[in-house]
């Protein structure tokens, strides 16, 4: 049997970000879940050892790697649309459900079960959801910052509410990340070396 399964996974790299923004640089949806990935793993990474925490963070990675993939069916709705009141929000939620089911379809019958979780969320992995939805929100920031360091000030909002929602999830993992990671993306390429 024939898939198409990794054929939709590779038109990610079509689906731009940021729609209703002007960007200097633009973002598509590849660039976003391989960021959302590796920083989900070093989230669970610094709350393992730091916070006595018992995250499985490859399986978080995983997470952040396919978090977005239902988007190459939906697009990406931009947020004041996707939650501008709860009608549009449970539609979408619908709509993005139908995407994965349709992309589940796509795998072979005896592989489904292996992928199931990155698109339907299990139980057990509530906690690794948080962590995926701080890497989400912490590539959102970067973004920000990025944008910002280019002299666009289209983000600045954007930087302040990301932040905003980072430091409501009360998550000491994020707070470090923060401190440690996020102030390397202010320097040039010639001070980073």
């Amino acid at each position: 049997m024939s898939s198409n399964f990794y054929a939709f996974l590779s038109r990610m790299k079509y689906i731009n970000r940021w729609a209703l923004m002007r960007n200097t640089s633009d973002e598509n949806l590849s660039q976003h879940s391989h960021e959302v990935a590796a920083v989900a793993y070093c989230l669970c990474v610094i709350g393992n050892r730091r916070y006595g925490r018992n995250y499985n963070a490859e399986r978080a990675a995983l997470l952040g790697l396919y978090h977005d993939m239902p988007e190459i069916i939906t697009g990406d709705l931009p947020t004041p649309v996707k939650y501008f009141n709860p009608e549009i929000k449970n539609a979408y939620k619908q709509v993005e459900k139908a995407a994965c089911e349709r992309l589940l379809d796509t795998l072979p019958q005896d592989l489904k079960d292996d992928f199931e979780f990155m698109f339907y969320k299990q139980e057990q992995d509530n906690e690794l959801w948080k962590a995926v939805k701080a890497a989400d929100k912490i590539s959102a920031l970067i973004k920000c910052v990025e944008e910002r360091k280019a002299g666009n000030m289209e983000f600045a909002k954007a930087e302040q509410s990301a932040l905003e929602a980072l430091e409501c999830m009360n998550m000491p993992e994020v707070q470090d990340f923060i401190t440690e990671f996020l102030p390397g993306y202010e320097l040039t390429l010639d001070q980073l070396t």
